[in-house]
């Protein structure tokens, strides 16, 4: 890949803050993507979740032209100064379940195949009529939501993923463990058990630990949707499994023209390209959400719930892919080598390569192995 291929559209006014691991440094790097370069902002804070608490943090960036270069973003991306981590380290990675119309219709058709993916299209062809009529454009949590909830339940048709998805309370679940997620570039897991999963396209916030919205990216919450189907309590099993959660290329800050009415505006773009010569493509937009971004992230971060380092929130996904792959009804499914691309214009390109859990890269640099890798380096007192 090259960095133009990653960048968004109109990076040369973005402020694109990442992490890389720089050879030179000899370990993880906070920066700031510049003109094709990648900056150190190791001494302003070794971490992004401290970076991301500095108080007017965009204006201070934008402003800021003493910077050291730790290399170009293509020498990260060839690997010759190093690679690309994800763009957060300390935070928390949250992520709002069921935003969507059509993906919470699939997670109903889920539940009632009870995670078999050839009994979804029957149901399928049953249900949408029904639900897919009477839920879009319904705003979660309103009067009109409530009646519909009480037309379902008079149908018979009431799930606990409606429950989620139109009424007050939005699910918020942990996608992964800090320090966990993988980035650009990167290979995806799916567990071995699974044989109906799929990628799930996302927005994310960066959200500071008093709650305040400082700046998207892009993210992919890999799901089982048979694991998951089986049911809902095993949401952890489908969802935190190793390298299921990738996060990046960058944190855009919210700054010039880049607001948070532009990114309610933006659509999430899909292409999956198989191995066997597979392809599907879609595209998502925000617009269509059920919940405000602010509203999920209230939900998120509140007097009863506290963040201290900071989080990142998925805000769902509309995209649940049913193109048959396998065989005639059973719906999409992931193979190993499946390239998975999710794009936005103003947030870039996130592109990974699927393989299965046990064969993708153990996760082993954790919390501890950060900060003594800070100690070593003489910035554990600024983290």
């Amino acid at each position: 890949m090259e960095s133009a291929y990653i960048l968004p559209e109109d990076a040369s006014e973005a402020l694109l803050v990442g992490r890389v691991w720089s050879n030179a440094a000899g370990g993880p790097c906070v920066v700031l993507v510049r003109n094709g370069d990648v900056l150190d902002l190791t001494a302003i804070a070794p971490t992004a979740s401290g970076l991301f608490e500095i108080e007017d943090l965009a204006e201070r960036l934008s402003s800021k032209s003493d910077l050291p270069v730790l290399g170009t973003l293509d020498s990260f991306l060839s690997g010759d100064a190093g690679r690309l981590l994800a763009p957060i380290d300390l935070q928390a990675v949250k992520a709002a379940g069921v935003t969507f119309a059509d993906s919470m219709l699939e997670r109903v058709i889920e539940e009632q195949a009870k995670g078999d993916a050839a009994r979804s299209q029957a149901i399928r062809e049953k249900l949408a009529p029904v639900l897919g009529d009477s839920l879009r454009g319904l705003v979660a949590g309103s009067e009109q939501a409530a009646k519909v909830k009480a037309l379902l339940q008079d149908m018979g048709l009431w799930s606990q993923y409606l429950e989620v998805g139109i009424g007050p309370d939005a699910e918020i679940f942990t996608k992964a463990q800090p320090m966990s997620s993988v980035t650009c570039g990167d290979a995806v897991g799916i567990h071995p058990i699974s044989q109906w999963n799929n990628p799930e396209p996302e927005i994310v916030l960066a959200v500071r630990s008093d709650g305040k919205i400082i700046g998207a990216t892009l993210g992919n919450d890999v799901n089982l949707r048979d694991v998951e189907g089986r049911s809902a309590l095993l949401l952890g099993k489908a969802k935190d499994n190793n390298a299921s959660c990738s996060i990046g290329p960058f944190v855009r800050l919210f700054h010039g023209t880049f607001t948070m009415d532009v990114l309610r505006k933006v659509r999430v773009s899909l292409l999956v390209r198989g191995e066997d010569g597979f392809e599907m493509t879609g595209e998502s937009p925000m617009e269509a959400i059920s919940r405000a971004p602010e509203n999920l992230a209230s939900q998120l971060r509140n007097r009863n719930h506290q963040y201290p380092d900071g989080a990142v929130l998925f805000l769902g996904t509309m995209f649940a892919p049913v193109k048959d792959r396998r065989g005639v009804g059973l719906g999409f499914t992931h193979e190993v080598g499946d390239r998975v691309e999710i794009a936005t214009p103003k947030l870039g390109r996130l592109v990974n390569w699927v393989d299965r859990t046990d064969a993708c890269p153990e996760w082993t640099f954790g919390t501890r192995a950060l900060f003594r890798n800070l100690a070593q380096r003489g910035l554990l007192d600024e983290a």
